[in-house]
């Protein structure tokens, strides 16, 4: 019975552990602290708490194991925060049930002292049955740098699509009743209810991966309800490794240039590092794409003729939860390894693919997959402007790792640079002494490993392209001038 110390035979019963319900009723019921005592950064409206009722974690509810291959919004609460803590906590979340493999989110502190919920999406579909894991990093900022930082890691049961209500973990609504059970870590409670055609009512709670097996004997009228799934994450609060100084040139697309190139190396290599990167068509004004591809011919590079059958979005290449991945988007198709996988149907990428852009034109431009690095992937053209460019697609923030693990990779790749992207900028890393350098137009590149002579770092992805602009701007200026002198 609810409230009693021992049960029905007289044996002693253990102490029930505050639920979500009592922390909040605490918190709520607390007094604020006097003015001028205390903590002086808590919140003015955030009551205090007895400091053993503190415990940060989340409160995540209404997930329903049994929408098998459907999508889905589970609600996530931030509780048992410090008072200290910062009134604006941002969420990163990792997972293969989240679109692109992952998602950010962030809670807000309202005035009465606790924080707005946030709703998370994901899908199922198409997922094999089982538990995914979604991997949780909390970070309360200070002045713009975190001070401090949580991480969880939440399962979530995808069971099959023809599964039962009997095979599915269930939850049932808690609300007051005569006859209270219990089951917690991943035990099993079992009810078997003799009433005798009389009224009985039953609260049977089961959390944290437990299951509940119920059994009545009842003739009459029988009302069950079946809650969502609802649980809670302690919060583990982990060390802020210290905050390395800023990059001193930020960029997420660059270019290195060769000035006098020597045999099979490129004339520009092209780093982008974008969430997702598009491929499409070369426009000198306003393009659509990031990735800029024109046609070469006998003639070198022909920016109109077969370059007018690319689409200004072709293609885009991301990071997806298999990988890199690239996806169709165009008009005119993509073949990879000359077949055409659809539109909009993301295929992982694989060393040496080759890829063709367009699947109805045959040689507009052919790109080979050439290296697939720990953290981005490297694509050489293998048409008539092979020795014009080639193409880095590196994850934003992400570091490769020293000592720099094994990685497929064609030779043409193994001698290119390593480069990786963080803190808002491009880094070379040198594979033998795992020496990080920042680059910058003012680099000295040749003195660094791979990097061939007359080599130099470009803030834009196509800085040929903003010399025509420059000078057309310049050109505009002066006629502008001369027409207004006349």
């Amino acid at each position: 019975m609810d409230g009693a110390t021992s049960c029905a035979s007289g044996h002693a019963q253990r102490a029930l552990q505050p639920t979500s319900f009592d922390l909040i009723s605490a918190r709520r019921s607390a007094r604020p602290a006097p003015s001028g005592t205390a903590d002086s950064h808590a919140h003015p409206m955030q009551p205090q708490v007895a400091p053993m009722l503190l415990r940060p974690h989340l409160h995540v509810s209404g997930f329903d194991p049994r929408a098998a291959g459907g999508r889905q919004a589970i609600k996530v609460e931030l509780r048992g925060m410090p008072a200290g803590a910062a009134p604006l906590v941002k969420m990163q979340l990792r997972s293969a049930l989240i679109a692109q493999g992952g998602s950010r989110h962030s809670f807000a502190r309202t005035l009465r002292g606790d924080w707005r919920p946030v709703y998370i999406e994901f899908s199922s579909r198409e997922k094999e049955h089982g538990q995914y894991q979604i991997d949780v990093e909390l970070d309360s900022e200070a002045d713009g740098r975190p001070a401090s930082r949580w991480a969880c890691t939440m399962v979530i049961l995808v069971p099959r699509a023809d599964a039962t209500l009997t095979e599915i973990h269930q939850t049932f609504l808690s609300t007051h009743k005569n006859v209270r059970v219990m089951a917690d870590d991943a035990s099993i409670a079992r009810v078997n209810a003799h009433t005798g055609g009389g009224r009985l009512d039953i609260d049977v709670t089961a959390r944290n991966a437990s299951i509940t097996h119920l059994n009545l004997d009842g003739a009459g009228k029988v009302d069950m309800g079946f809650s969502t799934i609802a649980w809670d994450e302690d919060l583990i609060e982990i060390d802020v490794p210290a905050q390395a100084e800023p990059h001193p040139h930020p960029s997420s697309s660059a270019c290195l240039v060769n000035a006098a190139p020597e045999a099979g190396a490129q004339r520009q290599v092209r780093l982008f590092a974008l969430g997702e990167c598009v491929l499409g068509r070369w426009e000198q004004y306003d393009p659509e794409s990031d990735v800029l591809l024109a046609h070469f011919g006998d003639d070198g590079q022909d920016r109109s003729g077969l370059t007018r059958r690319l689409s200004g979005r072709h293609a885009v290449i991301r990071r997806g939860s298999r990988g890199f991945e690239i996806e169709d988007v165009s008009r005119y198709g993509v073949l990879l390894d000359g077949v055409w996988p659809g539109k909009n149907k993301p295929v992982p990428l694989r060393l040496g693919m080759r890829i063709e852009l367009s699947a109805s034109i045959k040689g507009i431009v052919v790109l080979a997959v050439t290296a697939l690095l720990p953290h981005g992937v490297i694509l050489h053209r293998i048409d008539q402007g092979e020795f014009a460019e080639c193409f880095y697609f590196l994850e934003p923030g992400r570091h490769p790792g020293f000592p720099l693990p094994a990685f497929p990779r064609e030779p043409r790749a193994a001698v290119m640079p390593l480069l990786f992207h963080q803190h808002d900028g491009f880094w070379h890393l040198d594979p033998v002494t795992g020496v990080e350098t920042a680059l910058t137009p003012s680099s000295a590149l040749e003195k660094l490993c791979q990097f061939p002579r007359h080599t130099r770092f470009a803030s834009d992805p196509y800085p040929e392209c903003w010399i025509i602009r420059s000078r057309a701007g310049q050109l505009q200026q002066a006629l502008s001038q001369d027409m207004h002198t006349a």
